[in-house]
């Protein structure tokens, strides 16, 4: 059962966050092109380009949620739940959900909306969410570390 549990928690940590980490980094740039500062015409794909980023951040976020509840049901399965390595991981998760909840998602909602209306972008705006979207990549190849790594465990890996 463990290896199955395993199994299912790195393969919805690869379809559910690896899509979301592109995606989120690709925006940022993807918004300058579709409203830039020059005031050339972005081309008429460039608005849809945006929208599809923020739909794949958004559609992909929900089921993230797997990844933890996987990785929550596999340590309980392996006995490591107390351990400071998977500690630090659900820590580190949580941080980095509620940064692509609370910072990255809202400002991609915003932006989306500037670019569909034909508003004027800031590029500091851009700039922050690039920032954010950044915290939120490292988080996650921090938590991939120490699920490969687990400092101190005793699993023999």
């Amino acid at each position: 059962m463990t290896k199955l549990l395993l199994s299912l928690h790195v393969l919805a940590a690869i379809v559910a966050v690896g899509p979301v980490t592109v995606a989120a980094s690709m925006f940022p740039p993807a918004v300058r092109r579709a409203a830039p500062a020059d005031g050339a015409d972005p081309g008429p794909r460039a608005a849809g380009t945006v929208e599809l980023l923020h739909r794949i951040c958004r559609v992909y976020a929900r089921f993230g949620v797997l990844v933890p509840v996987l990785g929550l049901a596999t340590g309980l399965a392996m006995g490591v739940l107390g351990d400071a390595w998977l500690v630090a991981s659900v820590f580190l998760t949580a941080v980095a959900a509620g940064t692509l909840i609370a910072l990255v998602l809202p400002r991609q909602d915003e932006l989306v909306a500037q670019v569909t209306g034909r508003r004027p972008v800031d590029h500091r705006s851009t700039v922050q969410l690039a920032m954010f979207t950044g915290v939120f990549n490292l988080l996650w190849a921090t938590v991939t570390v120490l699920m490969i790594v687990r400092p101190g465990s005793t699993t023999g890996a």
